[in-house]
C-alpha cells in the first residue's frame, strides 16, 4: 500500500515574501496529493491564505528574532512535530530554520530555506553569532535550498558546509501577467517599489536617491507599496512626489500602473517583487545583491542594476528608464518572456518536490516511522 508522504512547514514570517512561498509551494503539494501541516505564528495573511487551501495549520508561537524565548520555542516545536508527526520538516527564514533544527536535531529529513542569511542582517555582533550557527546547525539539514545561486555562494564563501540544492523562486504566471487591472493613478512616470518598509529593502536609499529623479523628471512620482517597522521614520520629510500605498492584497495592479518598478535592497536570496512585476510585463532597477543578477534577463543588467547602497547609481537608473521609452518597451517584452521560461512557479515547487523525493526515497518509498523522542523508525 502507498503511504502518502507527510511534510510539516515550519514558518516564522506570516506575511511577505517567505509567507507567498510557503503558501504557493503548499498549495502544489495539496494538488500532487501530499499530506501537509504548517506550524507558525497567529496572525499576518499566511493562515488565512492556507486554511482557505484546506490545509492543516498548527499554531507555534515565536517572535521574529533569536532571544530569552528561543528555548521555549524550540521545546513547543519539538512537542508540535511529536504530534504531528510528519515524514519531513521543511524550515522557511532564518528563525524557523534555527528552532526546526534544534527541535529536530537530525532525527528526521530536515530541508532549511534560508531565503537570505541571517548573518547578512544586522550589526557586527550579532552577524558573527548568526554565522557561528549557520555553520554548526547545517549537520542538522538534510538539504539547504538556496533561492539563487548568489545566495549558496555566498553560504559556501562563509564557511557553511551543506548539502545545496538551488531552487530559484518561482512565481504565479498566470496571476502576475500585463493584462488586468492597474491602480488607479493619474498621470505619468510613475516608479513603483513593492516590498516591508525594513532596512533590507533599502527605501531608504530610495527616498535619498528620489531627489535627483524628480529634478530630472518633471513630474515623476514614486510610490511605495508596503509597510513595516520603517514605515513611519521614512514618511517623515518625504516629499510631495512621493506617496504610500501601505500594504495592499494584491500588488499585480500596482505593478501594471508603474513606467518602472524598483527593489533597492541591502541583501535578499531572490526576491519576489522583481519576478511579479517582470511577469507582470514591467521593467525594473534592481540592486546586485545575491539573486537580482540571475532574476533579470541579461539583456537587461546595464540598465537595470546598480550597487546596493548607492543613491547615486540608483537615481542614474532610475532617470534613465524614465526618459528612455524605447528601451522601456524592450525591456517590457524581454521581462515577461524571461521570467515565464525561467521563473514560473510550477517550476520552482515541482523542483523543491524533487528535493523531498532525494530524501524521502521516492513518491512511492517514503519515511513511514513515527517520530519518537529522538529516533526516526523508517521501513
Amino acid at each position: 500500500m502507498r503511504v502518502v508522504p507527510h511534510i510539516l512547514h515550519v514558518a516564522q514570517p506570516v506575511e511577505g515574501g517567505v509567507a507567498r512561498v510557503v503558501t504557493d509551494l503548499v498549495a502544489a503539494q495539496l494538488d500532487s496529493g501530499l499530506r501537509v501541516t504548517v506550524a507558525a505564528p497567529p496572525g499576518g495573511t499566511l493562515t488565512d491564505s492556507l486554511t482557505s487551501l484546506g490545509c492543516a495549520v498548527r499554531r507555534w508561537d515565536a517572535t521574529r528574532a533569536p532571544g530569552p524565548r528561543l528555548p521555549g520555542e524550540v521545546l513547543r516545536l519539538a512537542r508540535l512535530v511529536r504530534a504531528v508527526r510528519p515524514d519531513l520538516v521543511h524550515a522557511h527564514s532564518a528563525k524557523a530554520g534555527l528552532t526546526a533544527r534544534l527541535a529536530v536535531r537530525g532525527a528526521l529529513p530536515t530541508v532549511f530555506q534560508p531565503h537570505a542569511w541571517s548573518f547578512e542582517a544586522a550589526g557586527p555582533v550579532v552577524n558573527r553569532a548568526a554565522l557561528g550557527w549557520e555553520r554548526f546547525g547545517a549537520r542538522w539539514a538534510a538539504r539547504v535550498v538556496c533561492v539563487s545561486e548568489g545566495e549558496r555562494r555566498t553560504g559556501e564563501r562563509r564557511g557553511v558546509r551543506a548539502v545545496w540544492r538551488v531552487v530559484p523562486n518561482g512565481v504565479d504566471t498566470a496571476r502576475f501577467r500585463p493584462e488586468g487591472g492597474r491602480a488607479d493613478v493619474e498621470g505619468a512616470p510613475l516608479v513603483v517599489c513593492v516590498g516591508r518598509l525594513c532596512r533590507q529593502k533599502g527605501q531608504d536609499v530610495l527616498l535619498g536617491a528620489w531627489p535627483e529623479v524628480a529634478r530630472k523628471v518633471p513630474g515623476a512620482r514614486l510610490m511605495l507599496v508596503g509597510d513595516g517597522p520603517d514605515g513611519e521614520r521614512l514618511r517623515l520629510g518625504a516629499p510631495a512626489s512621493v506617496r504610500f500605498a501601505g500594504a495592499v492584497a494584491d500588488a499585480a495592479p500596482w505593478y501594471r500602473a508603474a513606467d518602472v518598478v524598483v527593489l533597492p535592497s541591502r541583501w535578499e536570496g531572490m526576491a519576489l517583487a522583481p519576478l511579479e512585476a517582470m511577469a507582470c510585463g514591467r521593467p525594473v532597477v534592481v540592486t546586485d545583491v545575491d539573486g537580482a543578477r540571475e532574476s533579470l534577463p541579461p539583456e537587461a543588467r546595464a540598465a537595470c542594476l546598480v550597487p546596493p547602497d548607492d543613491p547615486g547609481a540608483l537615481a542614474r537608473a532610475l532617470t534613465a528608464l524614465l526618459l528612455d521609452a524605447p528601451l522601456r518597451s524592450e525591456l517590457c517584452a524581454r521581462a515577461r518572456a524571461h521570467t515565464l521560461a525561467a521563473h514560473d512557479l510550477r517550476r520552482a515547487t515541482d523542483a523543491v518536490t524533487d528535493v523531498y523525493r532525494e530524501l524521502l526515497g521516492g513518491p512511492t518509498a517514503p519515511v513511514v516511522g513515527p517520530y519518537e523522542g529522538r529516533k526516526c523508525i523508517t521501513t
